[in-house]
């Protein structure tokens, strides 16, 4: 039998509820509300949709995911790094300008299908995607997003706004209008206002409801001194009631656009919310169920699409604020989703004075909280290799664009697991005194070896990539190093043994045999000698030259040779 439970957390949360958690879940909830409403309107702008579609998702995808969330504490909602990949998608396959509908309706298809990506990779237990972005990709690809989030609000925030496309195109806009006067001082005004309030409050007053407050303040600022008069834009008043439902439809000629959006949006929401829910989890004592994780993630953005919504993951900020109010379970989103409802039922003008800068000042201090040059610092000072990883996904986001610079980044990724697969390190091992074991001769420069034996190891498994690689070090030592007749390969790194491989050690083991040196290894693990058995590589390879410990082999070497170590 099926246990529904399982795949539905939220009766597990129903059935196990205590009432005393209740005034903490309703308290967290009214919080996080004043954060759901400007950030939700703020991030639906980002991705080129009207302000209140980001109500309508956060309204469903919270629901969704307190029904088929595992974490107790989770917040998922519109997300200022899928912002600009939504708009990417959008503009793709309608182009710039389009008719807000038929945006809405795509944008719609697009959370349908990050939905059922992310279902459909928890049901076949693909949470290890997420590892697809390494640290040092990731670090780069949120920097350069934080770089593109900036750059695209600079003109709301200055009263203006630019027609480019790309970071490059944008910010020659950007300068041009600048230049040509066509800043409205009143918007800056305001808009650095809320800004510097975001920002200070962030800094100073953390638990203070930072957003909120420059909301508010920026409104009573308006309305004060008249700003609309002076030509700041204001959200207006917003549709009133819930959503309907609508099926998401699009045109069969935007099938790979959207497909490839999906893609790279599910990737980023996937890795943001593993990342995100292991942090919480760490503090709370929780286990992270990565695959109900997706479960719960692709459930929001399903139920999101067919009621105006878009792409949504998770957000550290709203968590983080959730659990400081004393969140203790998914009650609090269900709170959240009421209150977002009842503001659109019996209150849709109270934001409708709300300035448009105020809302790009709100995207802006989310990508300032992307970026993290600290972490740059220390990839530069802890290896230089990752920090240009970072540097290349940096620039893929910033000249190509944020979905192709998704894919540098998983490309980039992926390639540097490769590299140390093909160049792994190796190592002449030696006798070290006053050390146990055999050590790296370039790390003890002083280490006694045996006269005729040679110790190597090779720290990656023996697969088509790197054997030629292993074959050719192999062939340098019996050509450089005098009176050869033992190498003892240190085989406790090798992992695996491919049938490339094994072509190429056999061949390898008949050109030593004719030099009169031996092929050995010492501390192979039994599945990989297991795998030796089957491809017979001891038709040529001696069996007797398969040894359990360096040790054992270094003795049989002594007895056969009365060789005596030598500095």
């Amino acid at each position: 039998m099926i246990d529904v439970r399982g795949w539905m957390p939220g009766i597990r949360t129903v059935t196990t509820y205590k009432m005393s958690w209740l005034p903490r879940d309703l308290v967290a909830g009214i919080v996080l509300t004043t954060l759901l409403v400007p950030q939700g309107m703020a991030y639906a702008e980002l991705a080129g949709l009207p302000a209140i579609t980001g109500l309508y998702t956060s309204i469903l995808c919270l629901l969704a995911y307190a029904v088929f969330g595992p974490s107790r504490i989770l917040v998922l909602g519109p997300d200022s790094s899928l912002g600009p990949m939504i708009a990417t998608v959008l503009i793709g396959a309608l182009g710039a300008g389009a008719d807000p509908a038929e945006a809405i309706a795509l944008a719609g298809t697009l959370g349908l299908i990050v939905g059922v990506l992310l279902v459909l990779a928890g049901v076949a237990k693909l949470g290890f995607l997420a590892d697809l972005l390494s640290h040092p990709t990731q670090v780069g690809y949120m920097n350069g997003l934080a770089l593109t989030i900036l750059i695209g609000q600079l003109p709301k925030l200055f009263g203006f706004s630019v027609d480019g496309d790309g970071l490059i195109e944008e910010t020659r806009g950007f300068v041009e209008g600048v230049a040509d006067g066509k800043t409205v001082p009143a918007a800056l005004a305001v808009g650095v206002f809320g800004l510097a309030v975001i920002v200070a409050l962030r800094r100073w007053v953390p638990r203070a409801p930072g957003v909120l407050i420059a909301v508010v303040l920026s409104i009573l600022a308006l309305v004060a001194f008249g700003l609309e008069d002076h030509g700041v834009d204001t959200v207006g008043a917003l549709p009133q009631g819930l959503p309907s439902f609508e099926l998401p439809s699009f045109d069969l000629s935007d099938l790979g656009v959207l497909a490839g959006g999906a893609l790279g949006i599910a990737l980023v929401s996937l890795t943001d919310t593993i990342s995100t829910a292991s942090a919480f989890a760490a503090r709370t004592g929780q286990e992270v169920r990565g695959n109900q994780e997706m479960v719960g993630i692709g459930a929001a953005n399903i139920a999101a699409s067919f009621f105006q919504g878009f792409p949504v993951s998770t957000s550290g900020s709203r968590t983080a604020v959730a659990q400081q109010s004393g969140s203790r379970t998914q009650v609090t989103g269900v709170v959240g989703a009421v209150a977002i409802s009842l503001l659109l039922v019996f209150a849709p003008d109270l934001l409708r004075d709300l300035p448009q800068p105020t809302l790009a000042a709100v995207v802006i201090a989310a990508a300032l909280s992307l970026a993290d040059f600290p972490a740059m610092s220390l990839l530069w000072r802890r290896r230089r290799v990752e920090f240009s990883l970072a540097i290349a996904a940096f620039l893929g986001v910033a000249i190509l664009g944020v979905l192709p610079g998704i894919a540098v980044a998983v490309g980039l990724s992926v390639l540097n697991v490769f590299r140390k697969v093909w160049w792994p390190y190796q190592a002449v091992l030696g006798r070290a005194q006053g050390v146990s074991g055999y050590h790296d001769v370039t790390v003890y420069p002083s280490a006694e070896r045996l006269p005729g034996l040679l110790i190597f190891r090779f720290d990656a498994p023996l697969i088509f990539a790197n054997v030629r690689v292993f074959r050719d070090r192999i062939r340098d030592f019996a050509r450089t190093e005098p009176g050869l007749k033992w190498i003892i390969v240190a085989a406790e790194p090798i992992t695996d043994v491919d049938t490339t491989a094994a072509d190429v050690l056999e061949e390898l083991d008949q050109e030593l045999n004719e030099q009169g040196v031996s092929l050995v290894f010492a501390e192979m693990k039994s599945p990989v000698h297991d795998k030796i058995d089957r491809y017979q590589l001891t038709r040529t390879i001696d069996p007797e030259h398969f040894f359990p410990t360096i040790e054992d082999a270094i003795a049989a070497f002594r007895r056969e040779t009365g060789a005596e170590w030598t500095a």
